[in-house]
Order: C-alpha cells, then sequence, then structure tokens
C-alpha cells in the first residue's frame, strides 16, 4: 500500500577517521554517497540485516556492531521509510565492487563537501559522539527536506 513505512537498515563502516560510503547507481538518492544498507527480509531482526547487508555489499563481515539509532523518512510519496542505524569499526581493505553502486572510503572531513542525504549529516555527527538518537525527518512532494528533528532531544535540528 502507498505511503506505508518501508523498514530497513544503515550501517555505517569507519576505519579510524574514514567510511566506506556507496555513491548509488539508482534511485532514491542515486549520484549521494551513503553508508551500505538496505530492507529487512521477513523474519530478519535489524541487526541480521546490518549484517546481511554490509556483506552483500561489500564483502566484509561484522560482528561487533554498535545500535545508533533510527531515522524516520515522511513524504506524500512512495518514499516512507523507518531505518535502524548501526555503526561498525572494520579493518581497512581496497573497497570492492558493488552492484549497488561504487563504494569508496571518504574521510570524515569531506562529507560536508560532496552529495550526501542532509540527514545523513546528522546521522554522522550523532553516531560519531556514540550518543543515541531517534530522528524525524519530512519531506515536500518533490523530496525536499522540510525539516528534520530530535525526538530524544526534542530539538529541530533543521527547518525549510
Amino acid at each position: 500500500m502507498e505511503g506505508l513505512k518501508k523498514v530497513a537498515v544503515i550501517c555505517i563502516l569507519k576505519h579510524q577517521d574514514i567510511f566506506l560510503l556507496l555513491e548509488r547507481l539508482k534511485e532514491p538518492n542515486k549520484d549521494s554517497f551513503m553508508p551500505l544498507g538496505g530492507k529487512i527480509d521477513p523474519f530478519e531482526t535489524p541487526l541480521d540485516t546490518a549484517k546481511r547487508e554490509t556483506w552483500e555489499e561489500s564483502g566484509i563481515v561484522v560482528e561487533d556492531i554498535d545500535f545508533c539509532g533510527i531515522l524516520t523518512e515522511t513524504s506524500p510519496t512512495k518514499y516512507n521509510w523507518t531505518s535502524y542505524v548501526y555503526m561498525a569499526e572494520t579493518d581497512y581493505q581496497e573497497a570492492p565492487e558493488c552492484s549497488e553502486g561504487i563504494l569508496k572510503w571518504i574521510n570524515a572531513d569531506e562529507i560536508v563537501n560532496i552529495p550526501t542525504p542532509k540527514t545523513d549529516w546528522h546521522i554522522y555527527e550523532y553516531a560519531l559522539k556514540k550518543q543515541k538518537f531517534i530522528f524525524d525527518a519530512v519531506y515536500d512532494i518533490d523530496l525536499c527536506l522540510l525539516e528534520m528533528s530530535e525526538l530524544i532531544e526534542n530539538r529541530k535540528l533543521c527547518r525549510n
């Protein structure tokens, strides 16, 4: 049914001060850099999904994953998601090929200078500080971010 939330995971892979990000080849967020992730399969836990998606997209096996928070995205279009966000420290290895896009190691300082969803800037900020979050992002019909709030601290992060 249109408008129902899809449930997914986002898994941030980090090695020291660099992140393994995916430059997406298709919508949503085509040509943007994003963490790994994907939809939760039937009967799968969010943690198991994070491990599976990380393996499928990068070939990297992660065991020790930290839960960071939840991102809920709402729009008047088909773009409606609830994502569990995780972060895992990993050893450096050359970025492998990926059917979802191009994997690249990006320095944390460079993230503000590359195309990435505005929601992700806040995710990285909170995850790096190990500060748990519940983000609520609201978009217009063109999928421009209208506002984003952090619900644990009850504060607006941005508003257009």
